[in-house]
């Protein structure tokens, strides 16, 4: 199986995060999947940032969900960037995503978008949140789906497979040996995240997981010839 690098809301070690900036060069850097975060509006728009609050990323203030569409693209996102709705992400790039959702409202807008575009092939789904993979996947038979793990033992390894997931994204700080054996019984894709140093990547590599999410364009060079 090919190892896989997978740009961390585009390139945001780069670019502003969550722009098509950011995503446009991701794929020109050749990174094999482009990972980003959805939110609704208030008005129901299935946007794209990662944050339940707009302060950390833009020059608003308050909550995503209480912002109309029309709000949220007054905003600078940073170098004059707008937050993109999800449609314009999959007209702006070509590259599989990895598409990120906080709750089963996001998964149902994206199960929407997911079925009228075709895109059931395109798009793996992720979540921190056991529900919203196992809603998704409800919606759309056959979607291919992860479950993210940032603080997490072995029980990682049962709530993926509940949750009807194939893959587990487990950050990189706190990956055991165990775990990835439990993860490999099991039958589960492992991904990394965020590897941004040689040191991660060795890591990555020596466990031998199947990909590594990262911010910079760097890591897909270079991981081909970390062993």
């Amino acid at each position: 199986m090919n190892f896989l690098t997978i740009g961390h809301r585009g390139v945001m070690g780069v670019a502003p995060e969550n722009t098509l900036r950011s995503f446009v060069a991701a794929e020109q850097a050749g990174l094999d999947v482009i990972e980003l975060d959805l939110h609704l509006s208030k008005d129901g728009a299935l946007v794209v940032l990662h944050d339940t609050e707009v302060d950390r990323t833009t020059d608003g203030t308050g909550p995503v969900a209480e912002k109309t569409l029309a709000e949220l693209r007054a905003l600078d996102a940073g170098q004059g960037e707008r937050i993109p709705v999800f449609k314009e992400v999959l007209d702006a790039v070509d590259a599989p995503l990895q598409a990120e959702i906080k709750d089963v409202a996001a998964a149902r807008a994206l199960a929407e978008v997911m079925r009228e575009r075709d895109l059931v092939e395109r798009i793996e789904v992720s979540s921190f949140h056991d529900e919203a993979i196992a809603e998704i996947a409800r919606l759309l038979p056959g979607v291919r789906t992860a479950l993210i793990g940032s603080r997490y033992g072995t029980d990682i390894v049962e709530r993926a497979v509940e949750a009807g997931a194939a893959t587990v994204c487990l950050n990189i700080r706190r990956l055991t040996l165990e775990v990835v054996e439990h993860a490999r019984e099991a039958g589960l894709r492992i991904i990394g995240w965020v590897v941004n140093t040689q040191e991660h990547l060795r890591l990555v590599r020596a466990l031998e997981l199947d990909g590594a999410t990262t911010d910079y364009p760097e890591i897909k060079r270079t991981g081909r010839f970390t062993a």
